[in-house]
């Protein structure tokens, strides 16, 4: 049952009621003077929720006597800090029970919280549409691959950077297998794309070029000039970014991009092993008509009050299956849900001191590092919240000895098809990662 305080017009007239003048006179009239707490309680300053959480946690994880772990993993999934707010309005049973309505016009909270969700990810990238989500960030890359296909009516060729998440590559490699397309890969070249060499590898046949921002190793792309090398020869031009950089960070339409696609799992998401995750994607009005899954749409009903709607429903449920834009006939709307609230939490503000705190507390680590014998940064490139190191003991023995002193970082480059060297492995430094965590990681590599 909910509980109100009262208000102050209330206690005076419960007092007035009792003869009293305040609730002071109360305890001191029942309390023995000796036991009266007649000076302040010295209490420590006030923290916030995250310092709060962090605080809790050190305190029950003595209770194992285990200790507390750190967590410094990366290749696209974080430990990034969630409000409890998340929690609470996403575990609701008229969201979290929701399932996809087949008469959704029926269903106006679901589209509304969509709609809400498409206006948040079109604010933060800078696109004109975004969609109701799509199942993670390889599909949202695969799904845009196919949209510039379509827009660009070449189907013969596209160009992704190197840099680009193996696994992303491998999942259009995938939903290519069965079509007459060649796929380009860019080398990098200390870390990013050589923009000589991506200028060779694109022609009029191109559909489209794929960039990852930050990339996989951590590092910053020059997106502003790939996207016009793209646009040069006529091919759309595709970012995937990390939603979190974009507070302090060019929007994807600001840098020249045509459509933004991401793996929302930093947006509210705990990592939990896999999944489910969130896929954005979002776009220039021009290629509205090709972008797959649910768009809502908002209009008034025939009493003139607001409403929303599904539209351009060119999805394999509703028309001719050949004719679908996608197969995808679902999305992650309960994940696009945690993140419509933990973007709601933000705001712009809280967006950009996020992005400052992993940045700051990123470069903090890997300037720490790079000061351990046997341990250097692997490229001399800007980076975000993540980086690439080169120990000479190898990967494996610097996971292992990080592991040892409750540290966790990684993967390695090898293990996820970055590349072929067995001394390389990612660091990602979150907003939840405290100054001493970071020492202990570095006294452990040194150790």
């Amino acid at each position: 049952m909910s509980y109100l305080l009262s208000t102050d017009d209330e206690q005076r007239e419960m007092l007035a009621a009792i003869g009293v003048d305040s609730i002071d006179a109360i305890l001191a009239d029942q309390i023995p003077e000796s036991l009266q707490l007649k000076r302040d309680l010295k209490l420590p300053p006030a923290l916030s929720e995250l310092e709060l959480e962090q605080l809790v946690g050190t305190l029950a994880a003595e209770n194992t006597g285990r200790g507390d772990r750190a967590c410094f993993l990366g290749g696209g999934v974080y430990d990034h800090f969630i409000p409890a707010a998340v929690d609470a309005i996403a575990g609701r049973s008229e969201f979290y029970t929701a399932y996809t309505p087949y008469q959704a016009e029926a269903s106006q909270g679901s589209l509304q919280a969509f709609f809400e969700y498409q206006s948040l990810i079109c604010e933060l990238t800078g696109m004109d549409v975004s969609n109701a989500s799509l199942y993670e960030g390889g599909t949202a890359v695969s799904e845009a691959v196919f949209m510039a296909m379509r827009a660009t009516k070449r189907h013969d060729r596209i160009v992704l950077l190197g840099s680009v998440n193996p696994e992303y590559r491998q999942v259009v490699r995938t939903n290519l297998g069965r079509k007459e397309c060649e796929i380009v890969t860019v080398p990098t070249s200390n870390g990013t794309a050589n923009l000589e060499q991506v200028e060779a590898a694109l022609n009029d046949s191109t559909a489209c070029l794929v960039i990852q921002q930050p990339n996989v190793f951590g590092c910053l792309e020059h997106v502003e000039q790939l996207c016009a090398l793209a646009k040069k020869v006529g091919a759309v031009s595709i970012v995937s970014f990390d939603p979190l950089s974009l507070g302090i960070l060019k929007r994807p339409a600001d840098c020249g991009a045509d459509i933004a696609v991401a793996e929302g799992q930093c947006l509210g998401i705990p990592m939990q092993f896999g999944g489910p995750y969130l896929g954005v994607i979002a776009c220039r009005n021009e290629f509205v008509r090709q972008m797959p899954g649910r768009l809502i749409g908002e209009t008034v009903d025939r009493e003139g009050r607001r409403c929303f709607v599904l539209t351009i429903q060119a999805r394999e449920q509703h028309i001719r299956r050949e004719k679908a834009t996608s197969n995808i006939c679902t999305n992650q709307g309960l994940m696009a849900l945690r993140a419509t609230v933990y973007l709601s939490l933000l705001g712009p503000r809280g967006l950009k001191e996020v992005a400052e705190l992993c940045c700051r507390k990123a470069h903090y680590a890997a300037s720490q590092l790079a000061q351990v014998p046997g341990v250097e940064l692997a490229f001399d490139r800007p980076f975000f919240k993540e980086f690439t190191i080169r120990v000479s003991s190898g990967a494996a023995a610097a996971m292992e000895k990080a592991r040892a002193s409750g540290v966790d970082i990684g993967p390695t480059l090898k293990s996820i098809g970055a590349c072929d060297c067995d001394n390389a492995v990612l660091v990602a430094v979150t907003e939840c990662r405290t100054k001493s965590e970071i020492d202990r990681l570095v006294a452990a590599l040194r150790g």
